[in-house]
């Protein structure tokens, strides 16, 4: 149910996909109400009519905004997505009726986008290649198009811990620029989408953690000394997962960094190891002294469980 989900979600988006995304719709939130619609419906064993019926309850409910990223309405978007999928299952399920083309019909989604489709995305090699298998796993607690640069710094600065830094020039996608050029941010949930606090506090700190994006760390006077050396420049020549960083020092070194495909991406992804600590890291921080060790193993062994309800289980307090 899981990659199904996923599978729809992804090719939806992609049908629509770069102009949807470029006019400010969160495609997070948009297209992943359908990806929980049908995740919900194959769960629920819902037959080919209910499925539309989902469908189109979950297409009258896409919404979402850019403009909210940064700040906790961005959320909302992204759990009503969840939520009103499910929703739109259920009443499917309970037989509440929908458009028998709730995506492709005459004034459906796609039309409602006014973005000329692009068709074969929806169903070519539908099947056959997977979706799933080209998403990345986000190594950082931040926008996904900061992470190469992320990358280059933190790597350079665990090889020269001691250098000053007087200067930062950071090259990308004009994503990046439009996304994440944000010098001046107050609060952790906007330095999720600065990139030049995520450079500034790896620089100042070595890690690119939940810590480092917290309010706290945004007040941080180092920090914010460092977020003023930063420039960032468009270059459409640079692939959305892909950055160049050059670095001076105050010796007067010129350091040239760059990644073409940033960790976590399906070109250069992360190893179980990696996301295991994650999760141990993302677990410690939730619970003090929580043992994620049953739910790494109960993960691993999804495949084999006849019950997933004892893997869900692992996830909440015992008391």
């Amino acid at each position: 149910a899981f990659v199904l989900g996923v599978e729809i979600e992804c090719r939806i988006g992609r049908a629509i996909s770069p102009g949807h995304y470029a006019k400010g719709w969160h495609i997070t939130s948009t297209c992943g109400v359908f990806g929980a619609a049908t995740a919900a419906g194959k769960l629920m064993d819902l037959d080919e009519r209910r499925t539309i019926w989902a469908l189109g309850s979950a297409a009258t409910q896409a919404c979402g905004l850019c403009e909210c990223l940064g700040w906790p309405a961005k959320s909302i978007g992204v759990g009503n997505s969840a939520r009103n999928g499910l929703w739109s299952a259920q009443l499917a399920q309970h037989g509440l009726e929908g458009p028998p083309e709730p995506i492709a019909g005459v004034q459906g989604f796609l039309s409602a986008m006014a973005e000329p489709p692009n068709w074969p995305a929806l169903i070519q090699g539908l099947g056959e290649t997977w979706e799933i298998e080209e998403n990345s796993i986000k190594p950082y607690p931040c926008g996904f198009v900061i992470h190469p640069v992320l990358d280059c710094v933190l790597d350079w600065r665990r090889d020269h811990p001691r250098k000053s830094i007087e200067r930062v020039i950071v090259r990308g996608h004009p994503l990046l620029s439009d996304r994440t050029d944000r010098p001046h941010v107050a609060t952790g949930s906007e330095s999720k989408v600065s990139v030049q606090h995520a450079l500034a506090a790896a620089l100042v700190t070595g890690k690119a953690g939940l810590d480092q994006f917290s309010d706290g760390c945004v007040g941080d006077p180092a920090v914010l000394a460092m977020r003023r050396k930063v420039e960032v420049i468009r270059d459409p020549a640079i692939a959305t997962v892909a950055a160049a960083v050059e670095l001076w020092t105050s010796d007067g070194s010129k350091h040239s960094l760059s990644t073409s495909a940033a960790r976590g991406s399906p070109s250069n992804p992360m190893s179980d190891k990696d996301i295991e600590d994650k999760l141990r890291t993302i677990a410690a921080g939730w619970r003090a002294g929580y043992d994620a060790e049953p739910l790494i193993e109960a993960v691993w062994a999804l495949e084999e469980s006849t019950d997933v309800a004892s893997l869900l289980a692992l996830t909440v307090p015992s008391d």
